[in-house]
């Protein structure tokens, strides 16, 4: 553990400390978020966090490299784990410069992350086997196990893209994923007595520290937005945690039936339930009303939270609650033999989190009132 929490300390130490220098090299480049109708901010803000979340993404693996169990695990057989994340982390950041600055198009992005999930295939980082109902492992031979890691990699990037819609939001989500994918490889592991020391369990936890220590400067009011640069960062090294982590367990060894076996799958969807169905409800609501799918509007969830008279601020620690929620009941449900006492505890939170989050703040109901006031003082009296 203790190699772990060094790691996370040093992502987290670097991260935050470079972010004022990155800062100020935004605004001398030229790579700031001019506001749109559909924003939340309304004065240009620094793009380019991600370089300051690379930066502590390095950090934190040349100290892992001189550590010397860790050492064995960034360079661990057929995989080399250190190598596939400065190699495709360096060419997705130099890609999200170019966009946080030029707005490259989309086309290009796809194939940057394509060949970004080729480097991981390249250094050995990808799915080897697939979990099936029957909690057998299905072999997957290189036809169908490389589309099938471009695949994970290339929407788990743009999944963290998506996300990206308030301040802190993306930075927030992913470090909970990080964490929830770090507990449940650490806690699974030394509860089964196997090696604690893993690449996909140092991801995490590095990825973990990158959020923890970048989240001060974004959150809201940002100071800085991470953009491109770190949003595709941050989706590339949680599709490489998850990617190692599948198939991983043995079922046989697992005492909690074969639900442990399926988490790493299940994890990203479901901390991208909620950006995903307020997606297919944006295209749904636009194709109903005749236009692009693509077209922008002001009807996102977040805007629908602020419209409820939440801050900035509350809507996005909403949003963390729900992920939250939803992750530490997976790792709950595979670490735990109480299956219905963790669902039943998962529910009450549930509820008291939609109470919470359908609950006028007090302001907005004191404004509501005196204007109701106003409008009425205003309306003529009838003669009598």
């Amino acid at each position: 553990m203790r190699e772990y929490l060094l790691s996370i300390l040093v992502a987290a130490l670097v991260a935050y400390l470079l972010t004022p220098m990155v800062r100020r090299f935004a605004i001398w480049f030229g790579a700031q978020a001019v506001p749109r109708d559909r924003d939340v901010h309304v004065i240009p803000t620094p793009r380019l966090g991600g370089l300051a979340m690379f930066g502590g993404m390095v950090a934190a693996l040349v100290v892992a490299t001189g550590l010397p169990e860790m050492r064995k695990v960034l360079g661990d057989g057929d995989i080399s784990v250190g190598k596939a994340l400065l190699l495709s982390g360096g060419l997705i950041v130099l890609i999200g410069i170019a966009d946080d600055r030029w707005e490259v198009d989309a086309l290009t992005k796809f194939a940057g992350q394509v060949a970004a999930a080729g480097i991981f295939i390249m250094q050995g980082i990808q799915i080897y086997v697939i979990p099936l109902p029957t909690g057998e492992s299905l072999s997957l031979p290189p036809a169908y196990g490389v589309p099938l890691t471009v695949l994970v990699v290339v929407a788990t990037i743009n999944a963290v893209n998506f996300i990206d819609g308030l301040d802190g939001l993306a930075a927030g989500v992913v470090g909970i994923a990080a964490l929830a994918l770090f507990s449940y490889a650490y806690l699974l592991s030394k509860t089964h007595g196997m090696t604690t020391l893993t690449g996909a369990t140092l991801i995490a936890a590095v990825l973990f520290g990158m959020c923890a220590g970048f989240l001060p400067h974004n959150f809201s009011p940002a100071r800085i937005f991470m953009g491109d640069t770190g949003s595709m960062l941050i989706g590339l090294l949680l599709s490489a945690s998850t990617i190692m982590l599948t198939g991983q367990f043995d079922p046989a060894i697992l005492a909690n039936g074969l639900f442990p076996f399926f988490v790493p799958v299940l994890l990203i969807p479901a901390v991208a339930a909620v950006p995903f169905m307020d997606m297919l409800l944006a295209v749904w609501r636009r194709t109903n009303q005749g236009r692009s799918p693509f077209s922008p509007d002001k009807q996102h969830l977040h805007h629908r939270l602020l419209e409820l008279g939440h801050s900035t601020r509350r809507a996005v620690l909403i949003m963390y609650f729900w992920v939250g929620l939803l992750a530490s009941g997976l790792v709950g449900l595979a670490l735990f033999d109480a299956a219905w006492i963790t669902l039943g505890v998962t529910l009450l939170v549930a509820v008291a989190g939609i109470m919470v989050m359908l609950y006028k703040p007090r302001r907005l109901r004191r404004r509501g009132s005196a204007a109701a006031g106003d409008h009425a003082a205003e309306r003529p009296r009838l003669p009598v």
